[in-house]
């Protein structure tokens, strides 16, 4: 049958052999003689087959294989490895890009050392490779490429916005002002050293992102307030409970420059919020009660603190949990409330509830706030017209006695506290050895477990708790 025939036989396209071979003949003579019939064949069989994709959007990790041509953004370092059998290995990591998206393709061995000496940030490539999910997404290991005579429309140069962001995107410089800090977390490592994660929430006039920094780049949440504008430089893309966040690694920087930057924040009119649902809110603050400080079930204590927010178009209590109990809220501050849980609250009346993922953003340096949808009521002045005091104040009733299972976000659970019966823990694995380490943005958690887990990678552990390890029943 030959080797161009057995490539035709596994072929699952509707076309005669004789156009398969012929496409085949043409393909050799496109390139110069540099593939021979065989290479042509199977170049010839992705541009055929069901794998080929319309955009890098498109790339799913359970293909066999995906065909596409995308643009060279930034290519890695070339790095020798040992394998099993004791010979070495390169790779080099490419970051390409089309109008749909970003993706890392991997080249090996000899393309590796090809490509670092003959890609260019900008050249056109063709590439047929497979699919798998990677640190910062869906990766594509290359099996084939050549140089692609096609215009795909991605500026190099321009500056990346919050809002253009895509998963498994690196090299990511953004110019915006810092809306909110969380604390710095601790964890432990295999080796002893103890870790640190941070957050802090990035806002442009295109939207706002989730940072994360890591160890040395934790330093940030102290030296800048609120408010800073700052320049983060080579961060990379990863996806958190279905979200975008930005990584800073160890080469990457955060500085405070001087430049003009709004974040207009779109936000739900109140009257228009719905009970179970995730929301962004912004108001005036009308009255605020003390911090309270309760116990829970299983005796470690708790904190929340509650404040009426109104906007044009009604009013709502806003639970703060944990460390944003701590927050100095006054009557009259403008607020942002993102990403708040709309629950059944007090009275039946609804309540927002800002647990660890939500942020609390004072709208009063170069921060604005306008609604979704206009309100019906109200004569459009938007939080103006509540400043000064006018409105209606309806206060705020004491909370209703909860138990730390009724929070929600206060942090999923406690990381040392010791338990009967099984809980359940979703983070992400920042630590993969043993034990590993799972952090959810608001704590982390040891984890006993057989399960073979990857760091970066978002797991569930369920099992019971002591002395603040989780031994995993099942992972997830």
């Amino acid at each position: 049958m030959g080797a161009i025939g057995e490539i035709y036989a596994d072929l699952d396209a509707d076309v005669p052999e004789p156009e398969f071979r012929e496409a085949v003949e043409t393909k050799v003579e496109e390139m110069g003689g540099l593939a021979d019939e065989e290479t042509a064949a199977m170049l010839i069989a992705h541009e055929l087959g069901d794998d080929t994709v319309e955009g890098i959007a498109d790339i799913e990790a359970g293909m066999d294989e995906a065909t596409f041509a995308a643009k060279v953004v930034q290519i890695g370092e070339l790095r020798t490895f040992e394998r099993d059998e004791g010979d070495d290995g390169q790779v080099v990591n490419v970051e390409m890009a089309d109008e749909t998206g970003h993706i890392r393709v991997a080249f090996w061995d000899d393309r590796a050392a090809a490509a670092v000496e003959e890609l260019a940030a900008g050249d056109t490539l063709d590439i047929a490779g497979r699919p798998h999910e990677g640190y910062n997404g869906i990766e594509v290991s290359a099996d084939d490429a050549e140089p692609a005579d096609v215009e795909i429309d991605v500026d190099l140069d321009g500056a990346d916005t919050i809002d253009a962001l895509s998963l498994g995107q690196s090299g990511v410089t953004l110019t915006g002002i810092i809306l909110d800090t969380d604390s710095v977390r601790t964890f432990e490592r295999d080796d002893g050293s103890e870790g640190r994660v941070a957050n802090l929430t990035l806002g442009d006039d295109t939207g706002r992102i989730r940072v994360t920094l890591w160890d040395d780049q934790t330093d940030a949440i102290e030296e800048f307030a609120p408010g800073a504008t700052v320049e983060l430089v080579d961060g990379y893309v990863r996806e958190r409970n279905g979200d975008l966040e930005v990584h800073l690694s160890a080469r990457s920087s955060l500085d405070e420059i001087d430049a003009d930057i709004e974040y207009a924040a779109e936000t739900t009119p109140i009257a228009d919020l719905e009970i179970e649902t995730t929301a962004d809110i912004a108001g005036v603050i009308r009255s605020a009660d003390p911090k309270r400080t309760f116990e829970r079930d299983d005796g470690s204590d708790g904190q929340v603190k509650n404040v009426r927010v109104q906007d044009d178009s009604g009013d709502i209590r806003v639970a703060l949990w944990g460390e944003k109990a701590d927050r100095d809220l006054a009557p009259g501050d403008e607020i942002q409330f993102t990403d708040v849980e709309v629950q059944d609250g007090w009275r039946d009346d609804l309540e927002a509830s800002a647990g660890w993922q939500a942020s609390v953003i004072e709208l009063d340096s170069g921060a604005s706030a306008t609604a979704e949808t206009d309100a019906e009521d109200g004569d459009g002045s938007g939080l103006d017209a509540f400043a000064d005091g006018t409105g209606t104040d309806t206060g705020t009733e004491p909370i209703d006695e909860r138990t730390a299972d009724d929070e929600h976000t206060d942090g999923a659970s406690d990381a040392d506290d010791a338990s009967e019966g099984p809980v359940e823990f979703t983070g992400t694995v920042v630590q993969a050895g043993d034990p590993v380490v799972l952090d959810n943005g608001s704590e982390t958690m040891r984890v006993e477990t057989h399960m073979d887990v990857h760091l970066g990678e978002e797991v569930t552990a369920r099992g019971p708790v002591a002395d603040g390890r989780l031994d995993a029943d099942d992972v997830v």
